[in-house]
């Protein structure tokens, strides 16, 4: 929760003399700026410094001029100014609006924005490898790969992994090489700029629709202005090309652009895009690139030494120093929502970033959130639609399998229906797709002699066997245990029972029915590195699997070409619940799903398992009528008041003792005047969902006002009115996704 900030007044002074008192910003959890004195050679505003506090030595930024007003003699001095470019205004700006936005202390902002290792590390070093003058004892085909290599790029010289891969040779070629001299070993700093990307490399052919919204896209970018974009383009569309257009305006342009992706998954498949595009790859930034790459990045990208580049939601707050595009792809993913820390948006506060800085923003979708679409709508965003597939593609057919005439046995999933259509792929040699959107085994385990489920110890969550590690998960807190044998209440032996499906057990039907059948399972909780996934994928993707199976990872963005059948084996579990989203997630979800199938010259077709074909969802994701379904769902959210029609938060308190949780959310709710002086309603205090988490009982309150209202200073003036004990917590989440 945000607590209040001592800023200085503003100040247009952009220099500070050696022993001038500055307030410097540092990450640590304080209220308030810290006064120093500057360091000999002075500073500049917006300087990264390392300064002392207590006995410790922490980053900041320098914020503005000091205030002083107590003896000078105990205010110290800023150890060093960290050798990188000073944070500019409009990234301070940003930091500080996000932080009022989301209820944020700005110190909590300022981590999100250092979270590159080593800043105060002297650069590091790498070794690199070229041709020296000595020849090898013996010429063997590989190292003459290798030698071929240093020769046909002019004397480049690469790292030993760089040269085993553009050679095809092991790592032990090369070092045998640099043994007998015949290459050199030299050391060269790893923060190194990133290759040039030719926004004037011969991109893809585009269609006549393609090339006229690119053309548009590229007008915008041109204008050096801000504005939003909404590209909606059904799946197959070829978005990803026309928004690359975009791209290489902005590069054409010298400024920087970033594109957002919703899944590491996608990142590798997308880097080989943009290099044939390119002609090189851009710079990375997400959870699965090393800490060295990370703080090159982090520097590159502030020297201006970054073109583009391509990451997961936090890259929002990299120092770009001349951002010109942003890109959020499948804008509609709710993985852009960050759950813990700083609880924000990342697509909305991609449009505050580039409202900021004069950017374009694209949001890109084929299943667009209701949020951008009724933004579109209203005439906020401007939105361009492309219609058909490329090529000879053509839309896949939606049919839905009615499981109440199905005989379906107890403890099969996949009906007769569906399993014919597989069949039928199998003999045409042909891949199918079959998803369901549960990891593990089985969502529950049940003793057949008392009844018991097995939950977790830690919280209100079953836990979920994983028969192929052998374990049940929690996947509230990812608390892990051995499958036991005997029932944990009444200890008898052989009577735990898995109940319902998870995508493991799928597979073992699977394995059942179609013996002759090569499957392969996609799901996001397999230990596999960003590599591995990307080449079980491209496995995939050549034909090395007949029917594929997997929870959501595998509705996103990926490209099979010999998919024509995708089945969706219980399409009525996203309905479930009280989710205000369920209807829009369940749409989405299913579209892109379908959107799997016969993306190359084979018709494809997507089979619904349901036991409620009539729902209006299921009839609008059967008929394809998008815009009716969103017009619909709009109408249903603007008359019960609530996103994007109204605003709403969440208000979970948490803490060990669950009457002590009750007791503060219920004098919360009795003393909330600022949220009734703004005629907010306030439903709760209740029970979260999910009750306990971690040994923390959860309380949930929801706070909902006219879409007019500015919500966050009666929030935060509620919530500084209420001293609540040290071990309790009270978490606010602004426009929350989801309610557990």
């Amino acid at each position: 929760m945000r607590t209040p900030l001592i800023v200085p007044e503003y100040t247009d002074q952009s220099y500070f003399e050696a022993g001038q008192l500055v307030a410097v910003l540092t990450a640590q959890p304080l209220d308030r700026l810290l006064d120093y004195k500057a360091p000999a050679g002075g500073c500049f505003l917006g300087a990264y410094v390392e300064v002392p506090l207590g006995p410790r030595k922490v980053i900041g930024v320098v914020w503005g001029a000091g205030q002083g007003g107590y003896d000078p003699k105990k205010i110290r001095s800023v150890i060093g100014v960290i050798d990188v470019p000073p944070m500019r205004e409009e990234m301070q700006k940003f930091l500080a609006r996000v932080g009022d936005y989301t209820l944020t202390p700005l110190s909590a902002m300022l981590r999100l924005a250092t979270r590159a290792p080593g800043l105060t590390d002297p650069p590091g070093m790498r070794r690199i490898y070229g041709l020296g003058d000595k020849e090898p004892d013996r010429m063997t085909p590989a190292r003459e790969k290798v030698i071929g290599v240093l020769e046909d790029h002019g004397g480049v010289r690469f790292t030993a992994g760089e040269l085993s891969t553009l050679a095809g040779v092991t790592s032990s070629v090369v070092k045998g090489l640099v043994k007998q001299g015949v290459l050199v070993e030299y050391e060269t700093p790893r923060d190194l700029p990133y290759p040039h990307l030719d926004a004037l490399h011969a991109g893809k052919e585009l269609t006549g629709d393609q090339a006229r919204v690119a053309g548009l896209l590229r007008d915008k970018v041109a204008s050096q202005s801000y504005g939003t974009s909404l590209l909606k383009g059904v799946t197959g569309s070829g978005k990803t090309e026309v928004y690359l257009e975009a791209v290489a305006e902005c590069l054409a342009q010298g400024r920087q652009a970033l594109v957002l992706l919703p899944e590491i998954a996608l990142t590798v498949e997308f880097l080989d895009r943009v290099e044939q595009r390119f002609g090189a790859r851009p710079a990375e930034w997400h959870s699965g690139v090393t800490v060295t790459e990370r703080r090159r990045c982090w520097r590159m990208v502030g020297e201006g030494k970054a073109q583009l580049v391509v990451g997961a939601r936090s890259a929002l707050y990299l120092p770009f120093q001349n951002l010109g595009l942003i890109v959020v792809d499948e804008e509609h993913d709710q993985s852009y929502k960050q759950e813990d820390g700083v609880l924000y948006n990342a697509r909305d506060m991609a449009v505050l970033r580039a409202s900021i800085c004069g950017a374009s923003v694209v949001l890109a979708s084929a299943t667009p959130s209701l949020e951008s679409w009724a933004n579109a709508r209203a005439g906020k965003y401007e939105r361009f639609d492309l219609a058909q597939r490329f090529g000879a593609a053509e839309l896949p057919e939606m049919k839905a399998i009615d499981l109440r005439k199905e005989d379906l046995p107890s403890g099969r999933w996949i009906s007769d229906s569906l399993a014919r259509e597989v069949f039928s792929r199998l003999e045409r040699k042909e891949q199918s797709l079959l998803f369901l959107n549960r990891r593990g085994y089985a969502p529950v385990t049940v003793c057949r002699a008392c009844g018991h489920q097995i939950g977790c110890d830690d919280c209100d969550a079953r836990m979920v066997e994983h028969r192929f590690q052998g374990r049940l998960m929690c996947h509230q807190c990812g608390e892990t245990k051995p499958m036991p044998e005997a029932c944990p209440s009444c200890q008898v032996e052989g009577k735990l029972a898995a109940v319902g499906p998870g995508v493991e057990r799928l597979a073992e039907e699977a394995v059942e029915r179609f013996p002759d059948a090569r499957i392969a399972v996609l799901s996001s909780d397999m230990s596999m590195t960003a590599r591995n996934l990307k080449e079980r994928i491209k496995s995939i993707a050549e034909g090395e699997a007949d029917i594929i199976i997997g929870t959501q990872l595998v509705a996103k963005g990926h490209n099979f070409p010999l998919l024509t059948c995708v089945g969706v084996i219980d399409a009525d579990l996203g309905l479930q619940g009280s989710d205000l989203r369920a209807a829009e997630r369940t749409f989405q979800l299913i579209r892109q799903l379908a959107g799997r199938a016969g993306r190359a010259d084979k018709k494809g077709t997507a089979y619904i398992q349901t036991l409620q074909p009539e729902h209006p969802v299921i009839q609008a994701i059967l008929t394809g009528d998008e815009e009716d379904f969103w017009a619909a769902e709009a109408a249903q959210r603007e008359q019960a008041g609530v996103p994007p029609f109204g605003r709403m938060a969440g208000i979970v308190l948490s803490g060990p003792d669950l009457a002590q949780v009750f007791d503060v959310a219920q004098y919360m709710v009795r003393n909330a005047e600022p949220l009734r002086r703004i005629n907010a309603e306030i439903y709760g205090p209740a029970p979260a969902p999910i009750a306990r988490v971690r040994g923390r009982h959860r309380v949930r309150i929801l706070v909902k006002a006219d879409k007019g209202t500015v919500l966050q200073p009666a929030l935060a003036a509620w919530h500084a009115s209420i001293k609540p004990p040290n071990n309790l917590r009270i978490s606010i989440d602004i426009d929350p996704q989801t309610f557990y």
